[in-house]
């Protein structure tokens, strides 16, 4: 009986590998092994907790700088480093990513203070012992609008449509046909330019995994992990870059927009959520 375990154990390892190399040379997609996946799930945990404690910070006067410096230092104490900083070209010059109102992602934190009204999306990237955490959430500075309010609660559902269905064998294609008709069936819309992405061992690893329509057929496989960022906008789809900063996207007709972010892993029975928060 032991050594029919040892074999089956045997075959069990060998059909991985082989599943891991055929992705890698195929998608260029990487499968994690398990002490990989350990790892990130530690980064993902401390970006969760970190998102957590900079929203709770949330309020009208605060500044998206002190934020910014608050969640810095968290991430300093935890021996973490903050994946934004220096990204990029031009570097990002910042440690999170804050965007208010009609800004759909990549706000810089600037010396505004925030009023009652505002909406916020606070998104957290840090770097724990080489991998990488990436989570997002919404922060509404009450009373908002109805249309605020709207679009906050369709992009959270968006994600947690996108929880239900996560499994192995699913077509990247799925993901957005389960986000984008939830976001038509409220009469919003979802942004094209911006993507989901494999995270872990590299701040964007591949697919790109889009969150509208799309015909990718690439299959889920255990070991992926990747980040959902649903951008749902209460107007047009369509986002305007800053031409000065070259990082802030705005919607064109300056309605609101709202994102959530998880970073998922897929399992052998269907997924798991790394980044949960409060």
């Amino acid at each position: 009986m032991c050594a029919q375990n040892n074999s089956l154990s045997f075959t069990i390892q060998v059909q991985q590998e082989l599943i891991s190399y055929q992705y890698r040379k195929k998608y260029g997609i990487l499968l994690k092994t398990k002490k990989e996946i350990e790892a990130i799930r530690s980064s993902c945990r401390l970006a969760a907790t970190i998102l957590s404690k900079t929203c709770a910070q949330v309020k009208v006067g605060i500044t998206t700088n002190q934020l910014n410096d608050y969640a810095h230092s968290l991430m300093l104490a935890a021996n973490a480093i903050p994946a934004p900083l220096g990204y990029g070209r031009p570097p990002f010059p910042k440690s999170i990513c804050t965007s208010v109102n009609d800004v759909v992602c990549h706000g810089i934190p600037n010396d505004i203070p925030l009023q009652q009204g505002d909406i916020i999306n606070i998104d957290i990237t840090c770097i724990l012992n080489g991998y990488y955490g990436d989570c997002s959430k919404m922060v509404a500075l009450e009373p908002v609008d109805i249309e605020k309010s709207k679009v906050i609660r369709v992009s959270y559902e968006c994600l947690h449509e996108v929880f239900t269905i996560l499994k192995p064998g699913l077509f990247i294609y799925e993901i957005a046909e389960k986000i984008e008709s939830h976001a038509d069936l409220h009469k919003c819309s979802v942004v094209r330019q911006f993507v989901g992405h494999g995270i872990g061992i590299h701040l964007h690893e591949p697919p790109q995994i889009p969150h509208s329509y799309n015909t990718i057929k690439i299959p889920l496989a255990a070991g992926m992990t990747f980040a959902i960022e649903p951008m749902i906008n209460a107007g047009s789809a369509d986002v305007v870059i800053d031409m000065e900063d070259k990082w802030t996207a705005r919607t064109v007709d300056k309605k609101p927009s709202a994102q959530w972010e998880h970073t998922f892993l897929i399992t052998e029975e269907g997924c798991e959520i790394l980044t949960t928060f409060d």
